[in-house]
């Protein structure tokens, strides 16, 4: 009887190359050999990825299939293959067919050698073939094949060539974590309030897409009660949710970083989410951005740009060259961050197309250049006091004054009055302060010392404002991450960084009090608070100082960066492309530095350059 039950089996299946659901234990392994030797081989699993070879495998064996599935023990190779990305077909199919975590029984396509790296997967003969059998394989059929044209990520379709285009957004993952996780959540739903925008749960079926990213960090933990042990105190909480929203081919048309509100309601992912919200139905509200400014013809040859300089800008220069070259593969960038000193050596010596600096340079400061340069203002950005301080419930408040003695090493201790003065109601250790400053020749050590300059008499006449100063006290390292990294390993320190740097390394930053006697801290809005009047004081050349600028919610130790051109750029192709790069820059590469937490430029300076560029043209 099992005998004739196995001749039907085989005769069901002979010539055809299907699937088939094998119950464990009703072929032998000899007799699962011998079936497949008879299959057909469908695809080759190592020349295609998982998502391309499910597709052409479903598209050959349709026409005979009863498609039906069985439980399967797969190797690590294929596992991974058919999982490898969030929006690929791996994701969906495991989503379909119930595939789950590593070591466990996995629900696939029934291959004989599961692993992709010894042969190609091949499909045994079924032995029950019905017309309801090859009814429901069709089904099952069209609808992977329909997974792979609209429900993958990556065929994008998005249109917006502005923000006020977009109609249909997609929201991405904003991390792995749970805290991420309910931010996106947040965001999908307060944006649902918003009449004027569809959310969709496909970006194929977006105008616009948006990617974000949200990190949250213990910095400390708090209890009214000081009987109460450690382990059961209240965590204190700092982060940020960085978003941006890409449109037609990946071009930018939005950004914005937030951090937590001083005195918020809820949850810190709640809070952050919301502020994003808010600050992206403004921005849709307003509507009198013109589109991005999309690339020109592509060059016939190759076009390779060296350049060199400041580290404060790097996490944002380094993003926008990966974003132009997406259109313009034919121009290469190679940026080297080893600070504004070293890369006004380099240009001035012929070894870089441009420079990146932190410092306006004056020619009198240049006389060996061979040839004149050119400011342009590419970004606005902060420089923050971080500290590494155990046990303290908020951030801490610094004068200008405080933050001066301190690097002349005249407060020597974090319970000093002088920072009590600013910090009522904080405990503060008896501790000594470790100082840690830069090294190198730098532009966040100008911006940081120009500041001193202007609020602190002595230490504008001991010590001044320059790139490379003398150091009264602390020691020194080279770069903000260099000095973001020492902060970070030592107990009871205290530096200076770009504020991107604070946020990499999960660090505390201080409120710093400003011209108007606010104690301010770093955001997108007292960025823009600072460099709001900065086209009446800006000469012609672009150059001006932003530190302890006036105004309500101005952070002081605020700065422009700006990029060093020769006045007369050699190489028709080189100059082409460099002036192409900078136009992109000041149109939609601004659209992408708040992601980043830097401030675009302010509207009338952007304006005022690109005229400039026109006439260099």
């Amino acid at each position: 009887m099992e005998k004739s039950q196995e001749g039907k089996r085989e005769a069901a299946g002979n010539g055809s190359a299907m699937l088939i659901q094998v119950k464990r234990g009703e072929y032998t392994k000899e007799r699962r050999d011998e079936l497949a030797g008879q299959a057909q081989p469908v695809a080759e699993a190592e020349s295609r990825s998982p998502r391309y070879s499910l597709w052409f495998q479903c598209l050959k064996i349709c026409p005979p299939l009863p498609c039906t599935l069985r439980s399967v023990k797969l190797g690590s190779q294929w596992r991974k293959r058919l999982r490898h990305g969030k929006q690929s077909t791996g994701a969906y199919f495991a989503r379909l067919t119930g595939i789950h975590k590593k070591g466990t029984r996995l629900k696939a396509f029934d291959g004989i050698n599961p692993h992709p790296g010894s042969r190609p997967l091949r499909f045994l003969p079924h032995p029950r073939t019905t017309p309801a059998g090859n009814f429901l394989g069709w089904i099952f059929c069209f609808a992977l094949v329909m997974l792979q044209l609209f429900g993958s990520g990556d065929g994008r379709a998005q249109t917006a060539k502005s923000l006020g285009q977009v109609k249909k957004l997609y929201v991405e993952s904003f991390g792995e974590d749970d805290a991420s996780n309910k931010a996106r959540d947040r965001v999908i739903a307060q944006l649902g309030k918003n009449r004027k925008l569809e959310m969709v749960t496909a970006p194929s079926a977006a105008d616009a897409v948006l990617k974000g990213s949200a990190k949250i960090w213990v910095v400390g933990y708090f209890s009214t009660d000081a009987r109460v042990p450690s382990n059961a105190r209240q965590a204190i909480l700092h982060g940020y949710l960085s978003v941006e929203i890409l449109g037609k081919e990946s071009e930018p048309l939005w950004s914005y970083l937030v951090t937590p509100r001083k005195y918020r309601s809820g949850a810190i992912s709640e809070d952050l989410a919301d502020q994003i919200v808010s600050r992206l139905n403004a921005a849709l509200e307003h509507k009198i951005e013109k589109p991005s400014a999309g690339p020109a013809n592509e060059p016939t040859v190759e076009v390779k740009l060296n350049a060199a300089g400041a580290t404060f800008p790097a996490p944002l220069y380094q993003k926008w060259f990966e974003t132009f070259q997406l259109h313009r593969p034919n121009t290469k960038i190679n940026y080297s961050a080893v600070g504004s000193d070293a890369g006004l050596r380099l240009l001035t010596a012929g070894k870089v197309d441009f420079a990146a600096s932190d410092v306006p340079v004056s020619d009198e400061e240049v006389p060996e250049a061979k040839r004149p340069l050119k400011h342009y203002a590419t970004v606005l950005g902060a420089v923050v006091p971080i500290y590494n301080l155990k046990g303290t419930d908020r951030n801490l408040n610094f004068t200008g004054e405080t933050l001066a003695e301190i690097y002349l090493g005249k407060i020597k201790k974090w319970n000093d009055p002088k920072i009590r003065e600013s910090n009522r109601g904080l405990h503060l250790p008896d501790s000594e302060i470790v100082v840690i400053h830069r090294s190198d020749g730098s532009g966040t050590t100008y911006v940081w010392t120009d500041y001193l300059s202007k609020v602190d008499a002595e230490w504008r006449s001991a010590v001044g404002a320059g790139s490379v100063v003398q150091w009264p006290a602390g020691t020194g390292v080279e770069g903000n991450d260099a000095v973001a990294t020492k902060v970070q390993q030592t107990a009871n320190s205290i530096g200076y960084v770009e504020l991107v740097y604070a946020f990499r390394h999960q660090l505390s930053f201080g409120a710093v009090r400003n011209a108007d006697g606010e104690f301010i801290q770093a955001d997108l809005a007292s960025l823009s608070a600072a460099g709001r009047g900065a086209a009446e004081g800006m000469s012609a050349d672009m150059r001006v100082s932003l530190t302890n600028a006036p105004g309500k919610g101005a952070y002081p130790i605020a700065t422009f960066t700006w990029w060093l051109l020769p006045a007369d750029l050699l190489g028709v192709e080189k100059k082409a492309a460099l002036l192409e790069l900078l136009e992109w820059v000041l149109t939609s590469g601004q659209k992408e530095c708040s992601a980043l937490g830097y401030a675009p430029l302010p509207r009338e300076i952007a304006s005022r350059e690109l005229q400039l560029l026109s006439n260099t043209k």
